[in-house]
């Protein structure tokens, strides 16, 4: 752990990363937040779903299209304002939730353009490590401490919203949110580490043919990412039913997350550490194919008979390849994408994650109406398995690709 604490004992790494962690609470809080109030407010589950639902829709869409920006103008220049108008409209959201004499129609509406207006912070941190770090050794490892930071808010914030309900409160959440997600992107654009990206300009041979959505080995990644992550949905839901089926009511969920969790935040901590001769597309294949195993497992795990322990040391060692997994997509996306696209193309993943969990979460309520949670998790594990089959496929387009000068030693 000594390289994690020197990197965060810099004020110039410390500061713009403590604030975006900050800043991306919300990307757990707001969620969850709005389906309790829309429940709670209108009395009306589908509704709540749908306004969800659409948030992510805006999410997927935006974040793109926020990352081209920052690339042309630069962080502050697009962050505060995303971040403000996001805010504002989360704002004008729980107001029109609480306000029953607003019609329902209007509230997916707002929360499309909320999730549309959100800022990229994950790719904009993303910017600010390969600037703040110029180390290879010690810039793969602050990747590592910021994959596993997402996961703890993944965790943190769902605590965090159960702690704000106890009030008694129910816009209180999703106020707390806005004041997260503003108050954290100003404080990161104002810091010193933030201010050192500068945008790049556009060459000027470059033309729509050079668009990233045309280079077969990003769109490749995309894909291999999006399908992972449907497993990732899959498995999230699937917590749910497991926790109802052994446990006997799903508010127990946090006793088979925390594990699993636990285990992607760890798997980060040590997968930057390591000094890694291997590239990371062949990286991303093993941890993709033992994840996918490993979910087999926690499938097996989920019939009658199995002692809770050994499910939640399974859980554990899945976990512990998560986050492996998204570090090692992000250095492939340094790799694929042009210098002058690297904030988009950072979007983009993203965007290719969140779309796959959307679908998984779907696809996952359906598995456990009709089949049950054992055989949910065995398409997770299908649908990792998948992903790593398409990565194996893509590993000769990615070589073709492979740039020396980046390649980790």
């Amino acid at each position: 752990m000594s390289g994690y604490f020197a990197l965060l004992r810099d004020p110039v790494v410390a500061r713009p990363f403590v604030s975006s962690v900050v800043a991306r609470i919300p990307i757990a809080t707001a969620p969850l937040g709005l389906v309790l109030l829309v429940r709670s407010a209108r009395d009306n589950y589908t509704l709540a779903g749908i306004v969800t639902g659409l948030f992510a829709v805006g999410l997927a869409v935006g974040s793109p299209l926020w990352g081209r920006a920052m690339d042309r103008l630069g962080q502050p220049r697009v962050l505060v304002p995303a971040a403000s108008v996001s805010g504002l409209l989360l704002l004008l959201l729980t107001g029109a939730t609480v306000w029953t004499a607003v019609p329902g129609v209007v509230l997916p509406v707002l929360a499309l353009l909320a999730g549309a207006a959100f800022p990229p912070l994950s790719p904009a941190m993303r910017s600010t490590w390969r600037v703040v770090v110029t180390e290879e050794r010690r810039r793969r490892r602050g990747y590592a401490l910021d994959a596993a930071a997402v996961e703890t808010i993944f965790v943190g914030g769902p605590l965090l919203l159960s702690v704000l309900l106890l009030l008694g409160v129910a816009p209180l959440p999703l106020l707390v949110t806005v004041v997260l997600l503003v108050g954290g992107t100003l404080a990161y654009c104002r810091s010193e580490g933030a201010r050192r990206v500068v945008p790049h300009p556009v060459p000027e041979h470059a033309h729509a043919g050079a668009a990233l959505l045309r280079s077969g080995g990003f769109v490749l990644l995309m894909a291999v990412m999006a399908v992972m992550s449907v497993g990732f949905g899959i498995l999230d839901v699937s917590m749910a039913g497991l926790a109802e089926h052994l446990l006997g009511s799903a508010d127990r969920l946090g006793l088979l997350f925390a594990p699993i969790a636990g285990g992607s935040a760890l798997g980060g901590l040590l997968y930057g550490s390591r000094d890694w001769r291997s590239p990371d597309r062949r990286r991303l294949l093993v941890t993709l194919t033992v994840f996918g195993l490993l979910l087999f497992a926690v499938a097996a795990g989920a019939g009658e008979g199995v002692p809770l322990p050994v499910l939640l040391v399974v859980l554990f060692a899945t976990g512990l390849f998560i986050s492996p997994n998204l570090i090692a997509a992000q250095g492939l996306v340094d790799l694929l994408a042009p210098d002058h696209r690297l904030g988009e193309a950072q979007a983009w993943l993203s965007t290719a994650i969140t779309a796959g969990a959307a679908v998984g979460n779907a696809v996952a309520g359906v598995l456990l109406d009709v089949a049950g949670a054992r055989t949910a998790l065995t398409v997770a594990a299908s649908a990792v398995l998948a992903a790593a089959v398409v990565c194996a496929v893509a590993q000769r387009s990615w070589a073709a690709r492979h740039r020396p000068a980046l390649a980790v030693h």
